[in-house]
């Protein structure tokens, strides 16, 4: 295992691999050996996120645009969320029926933490995962109706920008709300100039890849900013609210990221 004594040091190439696979590890079901689990590979973790995003995102893009394809733009979309969840076991929209209790509840920071922690999901949780999956349908589906291409590109940015909140969520001024778990692990390890540079980057490869469509090259981008703002909107209000962040907290970032995206993506036409 690495950083055993008398081990040499991994160089950064090595720091970089075990990154991306804890990365993978923690952010998918696809299966991977994780073989450093310390604080600064867990940091480098939230930067390789991005590249998760670009693999879910391909996948669940292909397979919705397949059976929009087939069937039509909304059976298309529900297809490309489902696979998105799947591929995710859930993990982000779970983190945001959570925090959703948690702020909806009005209790103090520790109950609400608490209740966050429990595996039930209140009515705040479900009213809140229900809006956010219509809302999400209902703009990919506009994109597929537009064009099969149009939806998949909307598919990969969301899971782009997605993936691109969790390192916001873990700046270094960022502290865990509480010690323990997948937020604590996280937290704090990751520096504003490297968090910006993974953001232009992804922005970059979204107007890229909407190049052959239009003024997508354009709108691709600034509705992976915009979802970017919602999550740190969301991020902002967790930290006055619980003291910092939780795994929940970067899950709920996520989604909120996403469906911003989306919806900006929807209204630009």
């Amino acid at each position: 295992m690495s950083g055993a004594p008398g081990s040499a040091a991994p160089g950064p190439g090595a720091l970089r691999l075990e990154g991306l696979r804890f990365a993978f590890g923690t952010l998918s079901v696809l299966r991977v050996r994780v073989e450093r689990w310390d604080r600064a590979t867990a940091g480098r973790a939230m930067l390789c996120a991005p590249v998760v995003g670009v693999v879910l995102g391909a996948l669940a893009a292909a397979a919705g645009a397949l059976v929009a394809w087939r069937a039509g733009g909304l059976l298309g979309a529900v297809t490309a969320l489902a696979v998105l969840a799947a591929l995710t076991r859930g993990l982000h929209l779970d983190g945001l029926a959570d925090v959703a209790d948690g702020l909806g509840s009005g209790r103090p920071a520790e109950d609400a933490l608490r209740i966050m922690k429990q595996s039930d999901i209140g009515p705040f949780g479900v009213l809140t995962l229900l809006l956010t999956l219509l809302a999400q349908a209902a703009a990919v589906a506009g994109q597929f109706e537009a064009s099969l291409w149009r939806g998949a590109l909307a598919v990969l940015t969301a899971a782009l920008a997605a993936r691109c909140a969790l390192a916001w969520g873990c700046l270094r001024s960022v502290p865990a709300a509480r010690p323990g778990g997948l937020g604590a692990t996280v937290a704090s390890t990751v520096a504003p100039a490297a968090a910006l540079a993974v953001s232009a980057g992804a922005a970059l490869l979204a107007a890229l890849a909407g190049l052959g469509d239009g003024w997508s090259a354009l709108r691709l981008p600034v509705a992976l900013a915009a979802g970017l703002l919602a999550a740190g909107l969301l991020l902002r209000r967790c930290v006055g609210r619980f003291g910092g962040i939780t795994g929940d907290v970067l899950g709920a970032m996520a989604e909120t990221a996403a469906t911003g995206c989306l919806v900006v993506l929807a209204m630009a036409g």
